[in-house]
């Protein structure tokens, strides 16, 4: 009997598959695990998983209705419809929805995703009784001699880059549908040149209108072409631009461990603000730092003199941004003709070392240094102490958000020379250093040490900075020195 043949596009490419005359039920279609609903546009499908699928590295999105952008094979695995063997599924296109799910099931943790144009279903397949024909199905491998590859360097992404990034996007009524789109195209490009990878820049985004709402995070996607279909679903939101709001509830709620943040990689937002906020915007920038964001601000048709009037904060773009050095704000004079600004806006998203606001050990630190000024180490050795000191605090980035240094000199007695509040630059701290005079005289560490925790690192109970105390001293001391080094370690945690 002759077969009927119809054409399944996937990627570019069209397959075709066999289909019985008659209508008999057509043969499943060998996919791999990686193949997601949108690479199958029909409404009822029979499909082959294969076996041995890794279930770490299935994008499942939602519970039971399955975002379109999520594997199928991992769907059908998350569901219950097969298990490690693989095996027949049937899939069943449905529309778009908002708010799909995360559930832990069979091994599988889907993710949450708050809105996607098309959606599917699994169940369970029915066995052929002749072998399924046609090559797999694939977004992420295709077959050799394709035209369409995927390189294992593509999906690692761009390994010069590492950051994770969230884009801020404006989505009041101040910049319009039309000029909303217009962003997204911009913010489209961005996210394809930075060279979006599991060993990349890993992106989510963020709409601040009214309220901001979380669009995608950083772990829902690590593929340049997922994160473009993800912006591109975006819908535009209305209301007032609240960009203080949205960048205090990024800086708080978007960079977690739950949400794919990664640890001593930078933290970076990306706002942007066509015309002005209507809110406080210096605050968010400070809460922003504190958390160890850097902060950039992409400003878009600035207030014309007539306007000024109505913003609530002219320079609110120097109180937002990681530094007020010119690095960290960004300026297009409208959307239009924009593609010409995203090479020089990604090549700044990519200088690591110009990222000062980042968390780090060098940035993120208080150190008291408890130094021994005792009869026994001597003027010219107190002062070669000195210098050790001073070339270890000259290793902080300490600012006043940044690293903090104290130090205290003991003897029998203790004398705080400076404490993490007294100075908030390197050269202060280093003048102050080389200022110390000696004192001279006993030697009591355990009590320095006590005396160190509860008046230096006391007042800095509520610091997000972890606390390092480092002692020098030339010898033994006259009193218990372990009791107070295990209070003090237990005053840390």
């Amino acid at each position: 009997m002759a077969a009927a043949w119809l054409p399944l596009l996937c990627l570019g490419a069209g397959l075709l598959l066999p289909e019985r005359a008659g209508g008999q039920g057509a043969v499943p279609v060998a996919i791999t695990c990686f193949t997601r609903g949108l690479d199958i546009r029909k409404e009822k499908i029979d499909v082959l998983c294969p076996s041995d699928c890794p279930l770490e590295e299935f994008s499942v999105f939602g519970n039971i209705v399955y975002a379109s952008v999520s594997s199928i094979c991992g769907a059908a695995v998350h569901k219950g419809v097969i298990g490690s063997a693989g095996g027949p599924v049937r899939v069943y296109s449905l529309p778009g929805r908002e708010n799909y799910s995360s559930v832990v099931a069979n091994g599988i943790e889907s993710q949450t995703l708050s809105r996607w144009s098309a959606s599917f279903t699994v169940t369970k397949g029915k066995a052929a009784t002749q072998e399924a024909t046609g090559q797999a199905v694939s977004t992420a491998q295709p077959p050799a001699g394709k035209r369409l590859k995927k390189t294992p360097n593509k999906k690692a992404g761009n390994k010069d880059c590492k950051a994770d990034i969230a884009f801020l996007i404006d989505g009041s009524f101040n910049i319009g549908q039309r000029r909303f789109n217009l962003q997204k195209n911009f913010v489209g490009k961005v996210a394809l040149m930075l060279g979006i990878g599991t060993e990349g820049p890993h992106v989510g985004l963020v709409q601040a209108s009214e309220h901001p709402k979380i669009e995608f995070y950083l772990k829902n996607f690590t593929s340049a072409k997922d994160v473009l279909f993800a912006i591109k679903e975006v819908g535009f939101r209305g209301g007032n631009s609240n960009t203080g709001k949205a960048l205090k509830h990024t800086a708080q709620k978007f960079f977690t461990a739950e949400t794919g943040v990664r640890k001593g990689i930078p933290k970076v937002v990306v706002v942007f603000i066509d015309g002005w906020p209507s809110d406080d915007i210096e605050e968010a920038g400070i809460v922003a730092r504190e958390f160890g964001v850097n902060v950039f601000i992409v400003s878009v048709a600035k207030p014309i003199p007539e306007e000024l009037g109505m913003v609530q904060d002219v320079a609110f773009i120097d109180k937002a941004v990681c530094r007020n050095n010119g690095f960290f704000s960004y300026h297009m004079p409208n959307w239009f003709g924009t593609t010409k600004y995203v090479k020089p806006l990604v090549q700044k998203l990519c200088t690591h070392e110009q990222m000062m606001c980042s968390k780090t050990c060098y940035n993120s630190v208080n150190i008291a240094f408890l130094i021994d000024g005792s009869s026994s180490v001597g003027e010219s050795n107190f002062r070669t102490m000195l210098e050790f000191v001073s070339n270890i605090a000259q290793t902080f980035e300490i600012s006043d958000i940044g690293a903090k240094i104290a130090a205290v000199q003991f003897t029998y007695d203790q004398r705080t020379e400076f404490t993490f509040t007294d100075y908030s630059t390197k050269e202060n701290v280093l003048a102050v250093i080389r200022n110390i005079r000696y004192m001279s005289g006993g030697t009591a560490t355990g009590d320095a040490i006590s005396f160190t925790v509860r008046n230096v690192f006391g007042p800095m109970r509520d610091s997000p900075n972890k606390n390092f105390l480092v002692v020098v001293t030339d010898g033994q001391s006259y009193d218990d020195v372990r009791g107070p080094a295990a209070a003090a370690h237990d005053a840390a945690k």
